[in-house]
């Protein structure tokens, strides 16, 4: 994690990702810091420079929805990272109240138990593998745990294999994660895993860094399966009811496609045990 605020952090990486000629102002020389200096954005902004120095230092705790909605616009923020934005400006009080994550409902496991021909899972703000049915506990066999999606994609051997685009996998997590962080800054379990993967992984800790912000988005997917080979997918995720930290991800092929042929392959080569739902033991999901 870092050691500044974590709206200084958003403010500091987006205004560094954007260069002079992204917002039209001239480039003369070099520049001794990357991207935009504090003086511009606070110039396109439409506030002074002190202002937005101490907005960025975390030294202004409530600025007004007319000045993040101008910041946004000077840092050409799209509407995802300008809400993501204001979720930071929350102080302790107004953000919602964490009780902490539930279980999986019964009936959501019976639901998803019933889905024999689709993988479906449950995952928490940070990407903990919740429960998941039997198809998708086989789609992942290759991995050593099914138990984190952000883990399987960085830091599991089969990872780059499964992960056709892993790259977009890749961003696609850490990205995921950022949205989860910007509701609850202080979730223990989400410090948890970033601290883990950025250990683990320089392309986790450098992606991070981004502070690049987006919910799960519904494209589809290209994975490869040990067994079954290559597989092309669609998928959505519906925040469940109830327990809004909790996303059902539902996988979905093609009606007649090779993807559905090989979703038939795998089902018939995996003995499906009774009450196929497994939930992953994590400690402290807050």
């Amino acid at each position: 994690m870092s050691h500044g605020t974590p709206l200084g952090d958003f403010l500091r990486a987006r205004r560094e990702a954007l260069k002079p000629h992204d917002v039209g102002l001239p480039e003369h020389g070099r520049r001794r810091v990357p991207g935009l200096r504090r003086e511009e954005v606070a110039m396109l902004a439409g506030v002074s420079s002190d202002y937005y120095i101490r907005l960025e230092q975390g030294r202004e705790n409530s600025p007004s929805p007319q000045v993040l909605g101008a910041v946004a616009q000077a840092l050409k923020l799209d509407a995802e990272a300008a809400d993501h934005l204001n979720r930071l400006c929350r102080t302790a009080s107004q953000r919602p109240r964490d009780r902490g994550e539930a279980d999986v409902s019964r009936e959501l496991l019976q639901l998803m138990d019933g889905w024999g021909h689709t993988p479906a899972f449950v995952i928490g703000p940070a990407l903990d593998i919740m429960a998941g049915n039997f198809l998708a506990t086989a789609l992942h066999s290759g991995f050593d745990a099914f138990d984190n999606l952000a883990r399987m994609v960085f830091a599991a051997p089969a990872g780059r294999e499964f992960y056709q685009e892993w790259e977009r996998a890749a961003h696609s997590c850490v990205a995921e994660l950022r949205s989860a962080y910007g509701y609850n800054p202080a979730s223990a379990r989400i410090a948890e895993v970033v601290t883990e993967l950025s250990d683990q992984s320089e392309e986790f800790a450098a992606i991070w860094r981004l502070h690049d912000v987006k919910s799960k988005s519904q494209e589809g997917k290209h994975l490869k399966h040990p067994q079954v080979g290559h597989l092309h997918i669609t998928f959505a995720a519906f925040t469940v009811n109830g327990a809004p930290h909790q996303q059902l991800v539902v996988y979905q092929a093609e009606p007649s496609s090779p993807t559905a042929a090989a979703f038939d392959t795998l089902r018939a080569m995996t003995t499906q045990p009774k009450n196929a739902h497994t939930a992953a033991p994590v400690a402290d999901r807050a």
